[in-house]
């Protein structure tokens, strides 16, 4: 049995071990997320649509993508507002989700935001997020008529992403031999930022049953993966590497960029929901102490070894912000606490490039306040586990 909250109960709130007050972290959560969805224009990144949708917006370019659409799911049924979840949800569905031709099945990655699509290519990050969002929206709301039957959503889009392809049309997310995240359907390579082995976790407890082994193995797949491609010595990994971990150097991705800050967040969560792993916790301490001295109005785009580059990171909030959930994983000491303290000490980011550095600003908010939490069947439905009920986070 792992140490984390699905096996525990019990979610860190890193604000308070640190000292901060509960009441001011409360208060802090519900003012970002007050600003990013409700706030005035130099911080708002969500924007409601008629009587039922709504979007977020990549403020930078001026357009709407899945990864977006998919956090702003998960923070909505982290913050138990069914009512942005929907929007979000029902907008998605109706201008995103394609039903022709060999994409038929996923969510197009980029829309206007008159709904016109910019591409019918899919982004599998954003398909993963969706998965697990709209099962924790079943779980603690329970599941309404289509398209708000969430959970039937749910494995369907789980199902299209490991299958598609066998009739011959399309391709599937997942690499179906290595059990690898792709960067997108039709390639190979992969996206260490994609690889959430939490959620493959959950996904195995909850996809179709046929479905739940690949899973299961999918989760301990990318935890090998990112050990093979973050840097033994910095923790940094590249935007895009290999199916053997190594970087990716073609158009320049094999470097640490934007892509790459998640990955930091997503080790810090895979620790505070199913720990267990040293080695996810080792990479997590390697990255804050990469970070340690460097001035986030410094950040630059780095070699995996290291070495900066002229370029400077155009989400420097969002690398504070994934670095601090970071802490979550990370042994506790002064690098931990600096990167905690920074993003404490950081305001939301104002101006157009917002959008990316305030979504990962808000989910380090709530993981590191202990309210990213997961979110369990009904007791006596048909995923009933012994651990957790609806309305009930374990």
């Amino acid at each position: 049995m792992g140490a984390g909250a699905f096996y525990t109960g019990m979610y860190r709130n890193v604000f308070m071990e640190y000292g901060y007050d509960e009441r001011e972290i409360d208060a802090r959560v519900e003012d970002t997320w007050q600003q990013l969805f409700e706030g005035e224009e130099e911080t708002r990144i969500y924007y409601p649509v008629g009587e039922d949708m709504g979007y977020l917006l990549d403020t930078g370019n001026l357009d709407v993508r899945t990864e977006g659409m998919s956090y702003g799911m998960m923070m909505a049924v982290q913050m138990d507002r069914k009512d942005v979840f929907d929007r979000i949800w029902k907008w998605t569905h109706t201008y995103m989700y394609m039903t022709e031709g060999e994409n038929a099945g996923y969510f197009a990655w980029s829309c206007k935001p008159d709904g016109s699509r910019n591409s019918c290519g899919p982004a599998p990050d954003g398909e993963e997020y969706f998965a697990l969002a709209l099962f924790f929206a079943s779980h603690r709301w329970g599941d309404g008529e289509a398209p708000f039957d969430y959970a039937v959503q749910a494995r369907s889009l789980l199902r299209t992403c490991i299958h598609k392809g066998e009739d011959g049309v399309g391709y599937p997310m997942w690499d179906p031999e290595r059990k690898l995240i792709k960067f997108v359907p039709n390639c190979d390579f992969s996206d260490p930022s994609y690889h959430l082995p939490h959620f493959y976790e959950l996904f195995a407890l909850w996809a179709e049953p046929g479905d739940r082994r690949f899973w299961k193995e999918a989760a301990m797949a990318s935890r090998d993966y990112l050990v093979l491609s973050c840097h033994p010595a910095t923790g940094l990994a590249p935007e895009y590497a290999y199916y053997d971990g190594t970087p990716n150097n073609e158009r320049g991705f094999g470097h640490f960029f934007s892509d790459s800050y998640r990955v930091a967040a997503n080790l810090g969560l895979d620790e505070a929901w199913f720990g267990g792993d040293s080695r996810m916790r080792a990479i997590a301490s390697r990255i804050q102490a990469f970070f340690a001295d460097k001035d986030p109005s410094d950040y630059r785009r780095y070699t995996i070894e290291g070495e900066p580059f002229e370029e400077p990171a155009l989400h420097p909030v969002g690398l504070l912000a994934a670095n601090a959930m970071a802490a979550l994983a990370a042994e506790d000491g002064p690098a931990a606490r600096r990167c905690v303290a920074l993003l404490w000490n950081t305001p939301v980011r104002t101006g157009e490039r917002r959008y990316y550095d305030n979504c990962l600003y808000l989910l380090a908010m709530l993981a590191l306040s202990g309210r990213y939490r997961i979110w369990m069947p009904a007791k006596g439905g048909c995923d009933q586990l012994e651990n957790g009920g609806a309305g009930h986070e374990v």
